[in-house]
């Protein structure tokens, strides 16, 4: 009989914009959506008020991980915005150790906000890291996991 994955083993996150690869890394944060609420109250309704959406808004997604070699993919999607801002779509996969998929986000029209370096003090040794900032403009179907 196989046996269950647990699928809280996720270890790392794999970034892909249209399909390019831009690595691994290992911390992924902000993945919400929160739908805005405008109330309504109905004359001679006592019993509640009308709670109604009115716009979804999207918080930003920071992805960390320790310097790479794929950090270059990023610097040259982040340059590649000074000849005009594309905003292609984009993909999160968590995965396991052994690299097979727990879930995956699609996110519509995707732009780089901010990429943080690391910082290089031979005072303070560690690793050193990266994070980069993502806007969306809301989730989308990611393919089957």
């Amino acid at each position: 009989m196989p046996q269950a994955q647990d699928p809280g083993s996720t270890v790392f996150f794999k970034l892909t914009i249209d399909g390019q690869d831009l690595g691994l890394f290992n911390g992924c944060d902000g993945l919400a959506s929160e739908v805005e609420v405008e109330q309504r109250q109905e004359g001679g309704n006592n019993g509640f008020v009308w709670q109604l959406p009115t716009r979804v808004t999207f918080s930003t997604i920071r992805l960390t991980r320790p310097l790479t070699a794929d950090t270059s993919r990023v610097a040259a999607w982040i340059s590649s915005l000074a000849t005009g801002i594309s905003r292609p779509t984009a993909q999160i996969a968590a995965l396991r150790a052994d690299g097979s998929v727990v879930a995956q986000w699609g996110l519509v029209e995707v732009l780089p906000v901010r990429w943080q370096g690391p910082t290089l003090d031979p005072a303070s040794p560690g690793v050193a890291t990266e994070t980069l900032e993502i806007a969306h403009h809301g989730f989308t179907d990611a393919g089957g996991a």
